[in-house]
């Protein structure tokens, strides 16, 4: 009975009858079975370290289209900052070349303006000042007074629908890095001067950041 037990019992009574039949055919049924348990080891090895390499090739695709979001999320923010740009530079120059060719001894007039930044907003803050005074006594007996200042602002929100906004106090004008003016009848000394005026009283420029030249 005891020679009976195990795993492997049923592979011993198998060659041990192999082995009373025939021996060739015995040699045959053992390199059977030998494949046959060698193949049923490598399918539960696959089948083990696929489950464990599963999660960590999830885990890649979805890095990988985390970082395609956020890329696209950041390029379209910077172009629609630059149409915005673009389109204050427009309204500018639309504007000043109205008003340039109104102008005595002004015509064909091409205005270019660049300006730095579009307009700033600005938030309605709420500012919480703290003030801590700290008496100070050393061994000698002298006293010191150590007063301790704090400022805290904070931006007021208020909701708006579903969303959250923060309330807009007023509106500062972009600045305007440069201005260039080229028209017919500015070689003429005063009409410079009378264009060079209107640009800078107009945008609130210095005038050394407009340049006004002639068209041919």
């Amino acid at each position: 009975m005891e020679n009976n037990k195990g795993p492997f019992s049923w592979l011993k009574n198998i060659v041990s009858k192999g082995e009373n039949t025939d021996k060739k055919a015995g040699k045959y049924q053992y390199m059977i079975l030998v494949l046959c348990i060698g193949a049923a080891f490598m399918i539960v090895g696959n089948v083990l370290f696929s489950d464990k390499s599963t999660p960590s090739e999830s885990q890649a695709v979805n890095s990988s289209q985390g970082k395609t979001e956020e890329v696209e999320t950041f390029g379209l923010k910077k172009d629609s900052n630059n149409k915005t740009i673009a389109s204050y530079e427009e309204s500018f120059e639309k504007e000043l070349t109205k008003a340039l060719e109104e102008m005595l001894g002004v015509d064909n007039v091409t205005v270019v303006v660049n300006i730095d930044s579009t307009d700033k907003k600005v938030l309605e803050k709420n500012t919480v000042t703290k003030s801590q005074t700290t008496e100070e006594k050393d061994n000698e007996g002298g006293e010191r007074k150590v007063q301790e200042t704090s400022t805290d602002q904070q931006v007021v929100i208020i909701r708006d629908g579903e969303k959250e906004v923060p309330i807009i106090v007023g509106e500062v004008k972009p600045d305007i890095r440069g201005v260039l003016v080229v028209a017919k009848g500015a070689e003429n000394i005063q009409v410079k001067k009378w264009i060079i005026e209107a640009v800078t009283r107009s945008l609130g420029v210095p005038s050394h950041r407009v340049a006004v030249m002639p068209k041919k």
